[in-house]
């Protein structure tokens, strides 16, 4: 009678194992948006964009980049070897239009960076997460001093630790 129980149990199994893993996948695509275009949710968020260009008059077009001086800063260190941090950023703009308007205050960003990479030590810039981080400080520090333009993103070139 031991037999018959065993081979049931691997019916279920073979069953319920491709089961869940099917589940899972079509889990992971809808989560992920791989079957948005399939399901129609593109089509109302990209009518959703259209009527916020056409409410603020501004046509919605690809994104732009704006890159700002190189910046370098003595970073924040307890003894006598100085280090420095040297950093080239672009900026990523929602549209080509806002490129002007960073531009012009362009020296209060580079005032924000320096006066916030300056307390910085090499400890905070260590690894991915330092990296993270730093990124999310300046784009935190650079749409507030670009107000009302939103900065989609801060795009490192370069960035140099010594």
């Amino acid at each position: 009678g031991g037999g018959s129980g065993g081979g049931g149990k691997k019916k279920i199994l073979l069953i319920a194992i491709p089961l869940v893993l099917i589940l899972g996948g079509a889990a992971g695509a809808y989560f992920t948006g791989l079957l948005d275009p399939l399901l129609g949710v593109e089509d109302t968020a990209t009518s959703g964009e259209g009527g916020d260009g056409a409410a603020s008059g501004e046509p919605a077009g690809p994104v732009a980049f704006t890159d700002l001086p190189e910046i370098l800063v003595n970073l924040n260190t307890t003894g006598r070897k100085s280090s420095f941090l040297k950093i080239r950023v672009s900026l990523e703009l929602p549209n080509a239009l806002d490129v002007p308007q960073v531009e012009a205050v362009q020296d209060r960003v580079v005032d924000a960076f320096q006066v916030y990479l300056r307390e910085l030590r090499v400890e905070d810039l260590k690894g991915s997460a330092g990296m993270y981080r730093l990124r999310e400080e300046l784009l935190a520090r650079v749409n507030a001093a670009v107000a009302p333009v939103k900065v989609n993103d801060v795009l490192f070139k370069e960035m140099l630790v010594q």
